[in-house]
């Protein structure tokens, strides 16, 4: 589904990525760890060309490189950020509808006419279903602000969800959840993959990492230094000195 081919990104004389390779396959979970300063979210913003980068990236066996990152929202392409993103002033309903702002619609004929494209039948039905498999569905007429950062989180994760991608992009889903909410995270992600999606994902908790990945990749330095499943990458002598370093 997604392939990066020797991609290198460079920030003047730093080299934050250097000649990584990856292949994420359809309907897993690949994790994508190491070190503060690995060069994980990096990859991430290039994959969004968010960054000048040399190399390739194809989604969906396309060069990503002359699409924007518009249009790459378009092919399926939805991330979320480390930090959160929400409006605080509109309710838990309407946040999950701005996930959708790309493929809805609008123009001045529909406003004058007083037709609201976040209030169709068709929207309300995803916003039902989203919320539903993220066990929100009694909180769409609160503000997020008033809930569990948790909670915040899982609205972050519907929004994306909404607008039904191929490839879900998340960045450190579970910085700053407590040991509860945590487990709640990992059962909403692995439900998300029975349900057909892709999901790749930069994470530093281990614990969630090995439970429900297929597939660690492991940076260091911008570097790829490991991959394989959660007990061949736990075992590996370069992964365990680039954590726990040496004697």
């Amino acid at each position: 589904m997604l392939e990066i081919k020797n991609l290198t990104v460079k920030f003047e004389s730093l080299v934050a990525v250097n000649k990584f390779n990856i292949k994420v396959k359809e309907k897993t979970i690949h994790s994508l760890i190491g070190p503060n300063g690995a060069g994980k979210t990096t990859v991430f913003n290039a994959i969004f060309n968010l960054v000048p980068y040399t190399g390739e990236i194809f989604f969906l066996n396309r060069n990503l490189k002359p699409i924007s990152p518009h249009e790459r929202v378009s092919m399926g392409l939805t991330r979320t950020f480390q930090n959160l993103n929400l409006f605080y002033s509109m309710t838990v309903e309407e946040n999950l509808k701005m996930g959708l702002h790309s493929s809805l619609k609008s123009n001045v004929i529909k406003d004058f006419a007083g037709l609201n494209v976040y209030e169709t039948d068709e929207v309300n039905k995803k916003v039902k279903e989203v919320s539903e498999i993220l066990g929100i569905q009694n909180l769409l007429k609160a503000y997020p602000i008033f809930l569990p950062y948790g909670v915040q989180k899982i609205i972050e994760l519907g929004r994306v969800l909404i607008s039904n991608p191929k490839l879900i992009l998340l960045d450190e889903p579970a910085a700053g959840l407590n040991t509860a909410e945590k487990e709640v995270m990992k059962k909403i992600l692995t439900s998300i993959k029975d349900n057909g999606k892709t999901i790749l994902i930069v994470e530093h908790d281990m614990g969630i990492v090995m439970d429900i990945s297929d597939v660690v990749t492991v940076m260091n330095f911008g570097e790829k230094i490991a991959e394989g499943n959660p007990e061949e990458v736990s075992n590996n002598p370069q992964v365990i000195e680039a954590y726990l370093g040496v004697d």
